[in-house]
């Protein structure tokens, strides 16, 4: 335990883990918190699945689903850094068949704070296969069209941003790589992350938890290779840049540091801290998050402001329900992922947190559950 931690106050997060497993709200949890680069807390704490068969560990591999959102979101930032394009960059010079109906105004920048103006949900069809970026990419580019102005609503996109921004990579690429090989070599092996991957890699398998959806998940993720509604999720070939990755709590943790270090990992600089300080930063003024304000009117709660970044979530200034604590300093920046993840970084405090867990919850539940446990931690700091 390092010292300016109180070890009796974190070692509740044992009690309210169990508390929450007893109460069936999802079926465990691998959690880990740092501080300065010191490990202060790690346990896994329950079960794989709802009989609680299966016990977790350190090592257990999850679907990240949104987080992954984070890597590409790296990429991109990397990519203004070496000058292949930038923050205004219009999406239409990089991919000038997306031109019309006034997608020339989409800015990168938009993209990366979902201010773009696009449709919450986008699916073709129902039922459609997913597992193919190329396919998914090219059905974008013809068929999705803004609904709202650029910066006029703040809108979460599930997935067309991460698609554009994805093919924007891959079309500025000197070396003209696909997307799966872009992670690996510019960012899973600068890092060391061997236990995470793009799509479930064959020797990862027998430690991935398979996601229970719970009826939580409104969108399916088909594979051609994988049967059933979200077989995607276990397919090795699949390459989805907004919700494809594989990874456990340890490596997420040390993706997530590289963010409080201002960019660099063992002498490794993947950031610079100018871009750090920028990204981290509130973009979307007061405006509440469309895709979200819905569901929380329906439990009687006002909808919070979005407070997004450059693709990280920002704690802000004002006091409302947050996954990152209400006792976290406004600067708190990090990404979750649906129902079951999350990591962030109090800059201040010098805390950085990864938690990955079984039971996909439902979008306010989770955020009671995560908010409940930042609390405890922010409140062990001393």
């Amino acid at each position: 335990m390092s010292k300016g931690m109180n070890a009796q106050q974190l070692n509740l997060l044992h009690e309210v883990v169990r508390e929450d497993i007893r109460a069936g709200r999802y079926h465990g949890a691998v959690i880990k918190v740092g501080r300065g680069g010191e490990t202060v807390f790690e346990a896994a704490i329950g079960s794989a699945d709802a009989e609680q068969k299966q016990p977790l560990r350190l090592d257990s591999v999850f679907s990240i689903f949104s987080v992954t959102k984070a890597f590409t979101n790296l990429l991109v930032l990397r990519a203004i850094e070496q000058g292949r394009f930038s923050l205004t960059t219009p999406i239409t010079d990089l991919i000038p068949e997306f031109s019309g109906h006034g997608r020339e105004k989409i800015l990168m920048w938009h993209l990366l704070s979902h201010q773009a103006g696009f449709p919450i949900i986008f699916e073709v069809k129902p039922g459609w296969f997913i597992d193919n970026f190329a396919e998914i990419a090219a059905t974008v580019i013809a068929e999705v069209k803004p609904v709202d102005a650029p910066c006029s609503k703040v809108s979460y996109s599930p997935l067309v941003n991460h698609v554009l921004m994805a093919e924007a990579l891959l079309r500025t690429d000197p070396q003209r790589r696909g997307y799966r090989q872009i992670v690996q070599q510019d960012i899973l092996e600068p890092l060391q992350l061997r236990d995470t991957a793009v799509g479930l890699r064959a020797d990862l398998r027998p430690r991935k938890v398979v996601p229970d959806f719970r009826g939580n998940y409104p969108i399916g993720h088909k594979s051609r290779n994988v049967p059933g509604p979200n077989g995607a999720f276990e397919d090795e070939q699949a390459e989805m840049p907004w919700v494809g990755v594989v990874s456990t709590v340890p490596d997420l943790f040390r993706f997530a540091d590289l963010f409080r270090t201002g960019g660099t990992w063992n002498g490794v600089r993947m950031l610079s801290p100018a871009t750090i300080a920028l990204a981290a930063r509130n973009h979307t003024g007061d405006r509440v998050n469309e895709l979200y304000a819905a569901r929380g009117r329906a439990e009687g709660l006002e909808p919070a402001p979005a407070y997004i970044g450059l693709g990280f979530s920002v704690r802000g200034e004002a006091l409302w329900p947050h996954m990152f604590g209400t006792l976290a300093t406004p600067g708190t920046f990090g990404n979750y992922g649906a129902g079951t993840s999350l990591f962030w970084i109090d800059p201040v405090r010098d805390l950085t947190f990864a938690c990955l867990s079984a039971g996909v919850m439902e979008h306010n539940a989770n955020l009671r559950r995560f908010q409940r446990i930042a609390d405890i931690i922010h409140s062990a700091a001393l």
